[in-house]
């Protein structure tokens, strides 16, 4: 080996250590921002939920034996959201009273609530004003003559 190819692969070494300095700095930058966007999503006081894990499973039964069923749809044109709720047989379900709350599945925040009118039988409507678009569990609850029924639906609303 003489002196200029001794000079040419002097380099060498110096690109390894600068490419490992690129891999440590883009995994440092994505560290940082994956710890700096955690929203803080856990669920509060697990072991308080974990003993009422048997009410839940009661609660989504009674649920079920109502044979109830919602139907929610987004109007993106309008921001209006309607409900529409059916009893056992499939007919629209007379006299229910319906709550919406609109929750970020990502984000920590506000729950957005959403004041629903009966437009007909088993039809409900409400305007919703959403602060951001996305993904959003739709929270659905129906009341009737001190029957209750609540399901969550996932929804893009853009």
């Amino acid at each position: 080996m003489n002196a200029t190819t001794a000079a040419r692969g002097r380099h060498i070494p110096w690109l390894f250590v600068a490419g490992f300095a690129i891999v440590f700095a883009v995994n440092g930058t994505m560290i940082g921002v994956a710890v700096g966007s955690f929203s803080g999503l856990y669920t509060p006081k697990p072991r308080d939920r974990g003993l009422h894990f048997n009410e839940v499973i009661a609660a989504q039964q009674a649920r079920d034996a109502l044979g109830w069923r919602v139907e929610p749809t987004w109007r993106p044109g309008s921001d209006d959201l309607e409900i529409a709720v059916f009893d056992r047989t499939g007919q629209p379900l007379a006299g229910a009273q319906v709550a919406v709350a609109l929750v970020r599945p990502a984000e920590k925040g506000a729950v957005v609530g959403v004041a629903m009118e009966a437009v007909e039988i088993g039809r409900h409507a409400g305007h919703v004003a959403l602060p951001a678009r996305g993904n959003w569990d739709v929270d659905i609850s129906v009341e009737r003559g001190g029957q209750r029924f609540a399901q969550t639906r996932r929804m893009f609303l853009r």
